[in-house]
């Protein structure tokens, strides 16, 4: 069973119960999934388009590629550099990444104790960085030139960090443990 239909069927009446929820409406839910990946002003076009092809294989969405708004001499950015690449996935395509990203991406991670729970924003955006593509089954460690990290950003329609947590931890997302 894919995690759309898991969704549906098991989490939101556990969420009913758990938060509890009148109204199906009221039930926090999914809203979108962003991925971003910076990079250094300096890179050239060829490492650029690598990248993004790279964060395009992992979704199975085209990335699109940010630039600069505007230009800092400190760091040797002109406007309208690149200096990003990001992809956002909504319905199907947002439940199948989570399903990858849970089931195969996560556990590949070495010494893996979970995601921290400090990455909620206080209106139920979730937030945490990945320190390197290559734990995604879609990329071949042999062909990448350049580790890349990226932000992920879990969406929800809670409005507060407490539903949007039960609502990820009831999807599958691995919360760290607190210490003690």
């Amino acid at each position: 069973m894919g995690l759309k239909a898991k969704y549906k069927t098991e989490i939101v009446p556990a969420l009913m119960k758990s938060l509890g929820c009148k109204n199906v409406m009221d039930v926090p839910r999914l809203l979108k999934v962003t991925l971003n990946m910076g990079f250094n002003a300096s890179m050239d076009k060829d490492q650029i388009k690598t990248i993004s092809d790279d964060l395009g294989r992992i979704t199975g969405q085209k990335a699109v590629i940010t630039k600069a708004r505007k230009s800092i001499s400190n760091f040797k950015l002109r406007q309208g550099m690149p200096v990003g690449a990001k992809v956002t996935l909504r319905g199907d395509r947002m439940y199948d990444f989570l399903e990858r990203l849970i089931h195969a991406a996560l556990p590949r991670i070495r010494d893996f104790r979970g995601l921290p729970v400090r990455g909620f924003d206080g209106r139920g955006s979730y937030t945490f960085g990945l320190q390197e593509q290559t734990i995604f089954p879609e990329i071949d460690p042999d062909d990448v030139k350049k580790v890349q990290g990226m932000n992920v950003t879990i969406v929800t329609s809670a409005s507060t960090d407490a539903r949007a947590r039960e609502l990820l931890t009831m999807t599958g997302i691995p919360f760290a443990k607190p210490h003690k």
